[in-house]
């Protein structure tokens, strides 16, 4: 009977220890989902401003085709990206974020874009749009490192492929992003 009692006590200690691991790992998952939506939200604006901003510059820099035409393509790729996919969405978004780099380059380059209110009013709204997003990727890099750092550690480790753990990629600036736009008024 004894022996009963404490192989009852120890199945119930190890379903406690379980119950806890496995609400730590939803926590964490929800955390991490919930950061992301931030970031979606921001993104979904920003993709909204963007054919403003472009068209805006397509009237002063007709010969820029191919620049406009990289901002587009990279909106469009980054929209397509299946909404569930986060790790496939911030390699889009990296690039994304390299081609608005470029257009804000041209702003430069054309002194009549510059000064246009068109432009400086799209530029400042893709600005706060971008501050968001930084602020939003903070949060977001800090429940990944959270939840990644639980789901490698003890206790999560030993049960994290028992509870299907789900590691999630950081959003990091890619090497080509960190360089800066040159702007050639030759």
């Amino acid at each position: 009977m004894i022996t009963l009692i404490i192989f009852l006590g120890i199945l119930a200690l190890i379903a406690l220890f379980l119950v806890n691991v496995f609400n730590r790992f939803a926590t964490l998952r929800n955390l991490v989902k919930d950061a992301w939506s931030n970031i979606d939200v921001a993104l979904k604006r920003r993709y909204d401003l963007i054919p403003n901003l472009v068209e805006t510059v397509k009237g002063y820099a007709k010969h820029e085709k191919s620049t406009l035409e990289a901002v587009i393509n990279a909106r469009n790729a980054a929209m397509a990206v299946p909404s569930g996919d986060i790790n496939a969405q911030i390699k889009a978004e990296n690039q994304l974020q390299q081609s608005l780099r470029s257009i804000f380059a041209l702003g430069e380059a054309y002194p009549d874009l510059k000064a246009n209110a068109n432009y400086l009013d799209l530029q400042q709204k893709l600005n706060e749009i971008e501050e968001n997003l930084e602020r939003a990727r903070r949060y977001y890099n800090g429940s990944v490192r959270e939840n990644n750092t639980y789901g490698e550690s003890v206790p999560g480790v030993l049960v994290a492929s028992l509870f299907k753990y789900q590691h999630f990629d950081y959003f990091e600036a890619e090497e080509a992003s960190r360089a800066n736009v040159k702007v050639d008024f030759s």
